[in-house]
């Protein structure tokens, strides 16, 4: 595939290391100050910028036919308008707070773990994500998912959600369910990374030639 990388942070640089790995072509990389017509032609994109640049990349991106992998957080209060820009233009999308693998199984591991207990009313719910001290959005988007997650799996009382940012730490999550005799915790935690990257690679090579609005989960499904 022709790999246009939107945003070349650390995300970027390391996806371009892995496509590179696998053969893939990176036709061009998109900073902030490139000129919206210099834009290079492209399979799919893979956008890991940021939350302001999203709505303009996207909107972009569809004008051109690119498909997008969308690995940016905090925008999702435009996902409605952004869906309709990708329908219209006919492009695909994967769009999720997070692309590692790893993750993606959690959270449909925290989803059957909510609708289990769901009928057991003695069991409060908690996530506790933790991050280093430069991450800015708090709670973590991933936090989010793994919320929406157990809701959506029919969990009906209140999920705290708590966040914690300091020094150097991984990112860490963590679901819990309490009750009067037990805990029960669930815990993922990011040792590097990669798994973002192998899964927005993993996430480009399925959206390229499909049409529509799609989450990991659907990737992962197949």
């Amino acid at each position: 595939m022709k790999l246009l990388l939107v945003g070349f942070g650390r995300m970027g640089r390391l996806v371009e290391e892995l496509a590179r790995d696998e053969g893939h072509e990176i036709a061009g990389r998109i900073i902030s100050t490139t000129v919206a017509a210099e834009w290079p032609a492209a399979d799919v994109a893979i956008d890991f910028s940021t939350a302001d640049a999203v709505r303009a990349n996207v909107t972009r991106l569809a004008e051109r036919g690119t498909s997008i992998v969308i690995g940016t957080t905090g925008w999702s209060a435009h996902q409605g308008e952004l869906r309709a820009v990708a329908e219209g233009a006919g492009i695909g999308v994967v769009a999720s707070a997070n692309f590692s693998i790893g993750v993606n199984i959690f959270e449909m591991l925290a989803a059957e773990a909510a609708r289990l207990l769901q009928p057991h009313p003695v069991y409060g719910a908690w996530i506790h994500e933790l991050h280093h001290s430069a991450k800015k959005d708090a709670p973590s988007g991933t936090a989010l998912l793994l919320r929406d997650a157990m809701a959506a799996a029919g969990l009906t009382r209140p999920i705290d959600v708590s966040s914690t940012r300091a020094g150097s730490i991984p990112g860490t999550h963590v679901i819990g369910f309490d009750g009067v005799s037990d805990t029960i915790e669930l815990t993922h935690r990011a040792r590097d990374r990669r798994g973002f990257a192998q899964g927005a690679l993993l996430a480009a090579k399925w959206i390229h030639g499909r049409r529509g609005w799609y989450s990991m989960r659907d990737v992962l499904k197949g």
